[in-house]
């Protein structure tokens, strides 16, 4: 089978080369940029995707709860065992009085030779009709806990770009150099050849940090696998890695410590609001 003309024919989901980068400006600054791999997986997509990866050299490119090059595992991000993620997705959505979705992408990033850590990622949440009517965001901490942020999608056509613009209020424990009291917009452009998520967070006095994930797109392939596994080596490895370096970074710059034990522990699911775009934005 030819990867580049099958597979690329055969998949929606695909792999970004993305960038991400963090600039906080108090109360003091401090930034940095990663360049690390990102999938967006149609997940009715993830066996057939497994079948024909292939191997190479022995190695499974892609394994759907089970080893490879890079996979993907239920248990990684369901928060009821046994459900597979298309299930997980569909119960949250049916918990807070959504439609059940036709189709679902996750924006994640995969295990990479065993390892993987996703501070954000999304549900992309499709109807019958093919439009975007709900986003999950799932962030995890390095507690090991999660909460996601359920929004309507309401897209915005920009120009030639549909976007999305959600706000929600903070109330689950991320950084413990960043307090509670603070708010979450998003701007992100929907799935497709671009990859661009902004998060800003701002606390009662303004902005506190800007968070990006920007990439472009190239066609989930065997050939694809590889590459991205050549021109990223270790990148899951990396994200962790990076976690615990900026937290030194920050400690050593005196920003006073947030402790986790004084947070009341939030609902599983709490809702955001889509947001109207500015004319500025525009």
């Amino acid at each position: 089978m030819d990867d580049t003309d099958s597979e690329e024919l055969r998949f929606r989901s695909r792999l970004y080369y993305s960038t991400v980068m963090h600039d906080r400006v108090k109360p003091v600054r401090h930034r940095f940029v990663y360049k690390t791999g990102t999938f967006l997986l149609d997940l009715d997509e993830l066996k057939p995707l497994e079948a024909y990866s292939g191997r190479r050299l022995g190695l499974r490119l892609f394994g759907y709860n089970r080893s490879g090059l890079f996979s993907l595992y239920d248990k990684d991000y369901v928060i009821t065992p046994g459900d597979t993620l298309k299930q997980h997705a569909q119960r949250l959505l049916a918990d807070n009085g959504c439609d059940p979705a036709e189709r679902i992408e996750l924006l994640c990033m995969p295990h990479h030779l065993g390892y993987s850590f996703n501070p954000l990622c999304i549900f992309f949440c499709y109807n019958a009709a093919g439009e975007l009517y709900t986003t999950l965001y799932q962030v995890s901490n390095t507690f090991s806990q999660k909460h996601i942020y359920s929004v309507e999608a309401k897209p915005v056509q920009v120009g030639e770009k549909s976007v999305l613009r959600h706000q929600a209020d903070k109330v689950f424990y991320v950084s413990p150099f960043i307090n509670m009291n603070c708010q979450y917009r998003f701007r992100i452009a929907t799935p497709g050849d671009v990859l661009k998520v902004l998060i800003r967070q701002e606390d009662r006095e303004g902005l506190l940090l800007n968070a990006t994930l920007t990439g472009k797109s190239t066609p989930l392939t065997a050939k694809g696998l590889i590459a991205m596994a050549l021109k990223r080596p270790l990148f899951t490895y990396k994200v962790m890695a990076g976690i615990h370096w900026e937290a030194l970074r920050l400690w050593l710059k005196k920003i006073p410590l947030v402790s986790r034990k004084e947070i009341p522990k939030p609902p599983l699911v709490t809702k955001g609001q889509p947001l109207a775009m500015t004319t500025k934005e525009e």
